[in-house]
């Protein structure tokens, strides 16, 4: 190990011996190679680690199933009739809005459709829907089909906003012109929190500013952003927000997912597809033909929640807030930046940071050599023990999470890339 490597691992250790939340690691499972080592794990962007008491949780759902059968809605420890309501205090907390805003339900695309059942209404020369070129191919799988529902084309009613003289980065100011330029043709605005591919957070008070000053909706996909940004959905105004449960939220693969409708809409009498579970809970069960909406995010549930896709929240999210925000923030703040460092000195010629200043966890990392060079050094991380994530041409993720990951891992990334990429 060269001197500037073994000076990085000793600035690593002494950074994690000052790490406040350096106890939380414990608290969850860390994967394992074959032999047993420990992995250098980043790639909690893409699926978060189990915390520990998910195990727990889960075999005492398991034994109320077995012991009470039908009973256990009324007679779990945790009544599964109000389960989703146990997620939301949580999920409100790292949303930055009121407890009614927010619901647990479905998975993420699900919920956007049912988002733009109720806020994409078409109507005159106002049809359009704006989103990010390049956004997640589920989202505009979703949105194209919306727009198909409506009788509409993605060739004549979508518009996607491309990186202007970056190659990568998508500035707000483009969005902004398009919206003072043809404000009065847009319904819906529906934009990440982060950019999945290139980790570029975004003003989310900002946009949905611009986009009701032109008369649209506003909608937010926070999958990337939900548990790794600090987010103020209430005060930024948007109407509603979807995300998934796997990710930074570590509540496992297929997790329950969530949607944030703003308290300005809980009475409203919004088109929606409806379901029961979505039924004002005090008439609920009295199975009327009349569908009468519960207040706030709740009146759009479709089902009763999945509770062993349920549970492993409730181990999660319990852990954002003993740590507090602050703390997170910090953490994740010094571990990107021992990471940026590592990398301007080690790896300045080999790879591109396309990650903005302004970011989350997440760091991508372009291989300048091109996409069979790219692969061949991913392939080389995977083999080192190093698991993060791939995305084509040549981009590695990499996603140092302040609730499991250290700095020493981030140490260990570095040593890792000086070996696998080319001279």
């Amino acid at each position: 190990m060269s001197p500037a490597l073994k000076q990085l691992h000793e600035q690593a250790l002494a950074l994690d011996a000052a790490d406040v939340l350096a106890p939380l690691r414990a608290r969850f499972a860390l994967p394992t190679a074959s032999d047993g080592r420990t992995l250098t794990y980043l790639c909690g962007h893409s699926l978060g680690l189990m915390p520990l008491d998910a195990r727990r949780l889960l075999n005492e759902e398991l034994d109320d199933w077995s012991a009470l059968g039908v009973d256990g809605h009324h007679r779990a420890r945790r009544p599964w009739i109000e389960y989703a309501e146990l997620l939301q205090d949580g999920l409100a907390q790292l949303a930055g809005c009121q407890r009614e805003e927010v619901v647990a339900m479905n998975s993420l695309t699900v919920n956007l459709h049912l988002m733009m059942s109720s806020f994409y209404r078409p109507q005159g020369r106002r049809r359009l829907i704006v989103i990010e070129s390049g956004a997640f191919s589920s989202d505009r799988h979703a949105v194209a089909s919306q727009l198909a529902w409506h009788g509409l084309s993605a060739a004549d009613s979508l518009i996607e906003i491309a990186p202007g003289t970056d190659a990568d980065l998508i500035g707000k100011q483009s969005l902004l012109q398009l919206l003072q330029q043809r404000g009065g043709e847009v319904a819906l605005v529906l934009w990440p929190g982060v950019q999945y591919r290139t980790g570029q957070a975004f003003d989310l008070a900002a946009i949905a500013a611009a986009a009701q000053a032109a008369g649209a909706c506003c909608g937010f996909d926070l999958a990337h952003a939900m548990g790794n940004l600090p987010l103020a959905l209430h005060d930024s105004g948007a109407d509603f927000a979807v995300w998934c449960g796997y990710k930074y939220l570590n509540g496992g693969p297929g997790a329950l997912a969530g949607a944030f409708v703003h308290a300005r809409h809980a009475h409203s009498d919004l088109p929606r597809l409806a379901g029961w579970w979505g039924h004002d809970p005090a008439t609920r069960f009295a199975m009327s033909p009349d569908f009468v909406a519960a207040p706030g995010a709740a009146g759009w549930q479709i089902s009763n929640p999945p509770i062993l896709s349920a549970t492993p929240l409730l181990a999660s999210l319990p852990l954002f807030s003993a740590a507090g925000s602050a703390a997170l923030q910090a953490k994740t703040r010094s571990l990107g930046q021992l990471l940026l460092d590592g990398l301007a000195t080690h790896c300045a010629q080999t790879l591109q940071v396309i990650t903005p200043a302004a970011r989350g966890c997440q760091l991508s990392l372009r291989v300048r050599a091109g996409r069979e060079a790219g692969r061949a050094v991913f392939a080389a991380l995977t083999a080192m023990g190093v698991i993060a994530d791939w995305r084509e041409p040549d981009i590695i993720r990499v996603a140092p999470v302040p609730l499991y990951n250290t700095h020493a891992d981030v140490a260990r990334l570095i040593t890792a890339l000086t070996q696998a990429l080319p001279a």
